[in-house]
């Protein structure tokens, strides 16, 4: 299906008014606060920065629930989404606006962020300061995706101080664990917040973004056999054994990237397989007897993950099964972590068209659906049967970088678009 038409719009008195009290003065000490809060996945502050969205929902008047997350109990469902870090609690915040019935729209966005890396090569070595820049507010966070969360914050606000009667209610969900797996959300779905359609303020650069691609942490095992490294042919060498399989990863991508998909064409590799860590050996002088490798795993849209599994499997024992060795002592492969499985929305779904016009009405350029190669929280809304996108400020490449950053007048574009799609679902 073609993508559709630009669509046209106009603003009326109300939205105008709306619009208006959006602050972006308010928008950049949000930010500070929220970039100011170290929230790494695992660590205390994930509590403390759901916290501080509690408080600051309830301040202009949303209806909060604030709950501790029962870690252990969810993460022995069948269909929980994983984690890659150790939790032993987490915080669910859901923010709701006055009105009938379950929200007609549900603005969502995480707050846990990345580790900074080697702080040395952050200015002042401090990734937690936001710093304003002029053209750009950088710091850990700002893009992935603070910058996305006080722009739902904005818009909210907005609609709620502007005393306009809403016929249905809204919604923000905050969430933490997004970035290994997506516990925040599956938690609050599972908790009963549902509504009739999510927007995602992920930094997608101001494009609208309707399918994603799944992705699986890989984890393999390779024996070998120890010897002194001056004997090193009376050995076998896991990290040898490791660059068989590697080639026969490599040729796995390439077959896997042959299958197209119309969302995906600007991208010249839709679902990588990347490995990530290496680890062998514990003496220079000796031959390694272990090699274990992780890596990430691109699961196409329209894929399920046991059937990405299930190619991926095979590709590795296929080629141990072309070596004496390996055949011998067959690798070993499981799946910790996250399971991004892939989502996507229809180009039908009226929530396409009706972002597309609230963009265009925002001062923003008109943005056709584009999919991206990374996995995120839209899959398990969609999952839970409610139409869900994509639209966010801040450019993707810069979200886990040094330096991190968003403009600001993206930030307000996007609160902008946002305050049009609450009124025009709600009211």
């Amino acid at each position: 299906m073609a993508p559709p038409s630009a669509p046209r719009g106009r603003i009326n008195s109300v939205e105008h008014d709306v619009l208006a009290g959006i602050d972006i003065g308010r928008i950049h000490q949000d930010l500070t606060s929220l970039v100011a809060i170290p929230s790494v996945g695992g660590s205390d502050a994930e509590h403390e920065v759901q916290e501080w969205c509690a408080e600051r929902l309830r301040g202009f008047g949303l209806e909060v629930d604030h709950w501790r997350i029962d870690v252990p109990t969810l993460a022995k469902e069948p269909d929980f989404p994983g984690m890659e870090v150790e939790r032993d609690e987490a915080w669910g915040c859901v923010g709701v606006s006055g009105g009938e019935g379950d929200p007609a729209l549900i603005l969502n966005g995480h707050v846990d962020v990345v580790p900074p890396g080697d702080v040395d090569h952050w200015p002042n070595r401090d990734p937690y300061t936001l710093r304003d820049l002029g053209a750009v507010w950088a710091g850990r966070g700002a893009c992935d995706m603070k910058g996305g969360v006080v722009a739902i914050i904005a818009a909210a606000a907005a609609v709620q101080t502007s005393g306009v009667t809403l016929v249905r209610p809204f919604a923000l969900h905050t969430v933490i664990g997004e970035e290994d797996g997506g516990l925040g959300s599956y938690a609050t779905l599972r908790r009963g917040h549902l509504g009739g359609a999510c927007l995602i303020a992920e930094p997608t650069n101001r494009q609208i973004v309707v399918a994603n691609a799944g992705s699986l942490t890989f984890r393999i095992e390779i024996a070998g056999r120890a010897t002194h490294g001056s004997t090193r042919r009376a050995g076998t060498s896991a990290i040898e054994k490791f660059e068989l399989l590697h080639a026969a990863l490599r040729h796995l991508e390439t077959q896997r990237n042959r299958a197209g998909h119309p969302l995906f064409s600007d991208t010249d590799l839709p679902w990588p397989l990347s490995v990530g860590i290496i680890g062998a050996g514990d003496w220079a002088s000796t031959v390694p007897d272990l090699c274990i490798i992780e890596g990430r795993y691109g699961v196409m849209p329209g894929e399920s993950l046991d059937e990405a599994i299930a190619d991926f499997e095979a590709a590795i024992r296929t080629a141990a099964e072309t070596d004496i060795w390996l055949r011998e002592h067959p690798p070993v492969v499981s799946w910790p972590g996250g399971r991004f499985a892939p989502g996507e929305l229809s180009l039908d779904d009226p929530l396409l068209r009706q972002m597309q016009t609230a963009v265009i009405d925002a001062g923003a350029p008109f943005a056709p659906p584009v999919g991206l190669s990374c996995g995120s929280d839209l899959r398990q809304y969609v999952a839970a049967g409610i139409p869900t996108l994509q639209y966010g400020p801040g450019d993707i490449e810069f979200a886990h970088a040094v330096g991190e950053h968003v403009e600001p007048g993206a930030i307000a574009e996007c609160a902008r678009a946002y305050a049009l799609m609450i009124l025009r679902a709600c009211t």
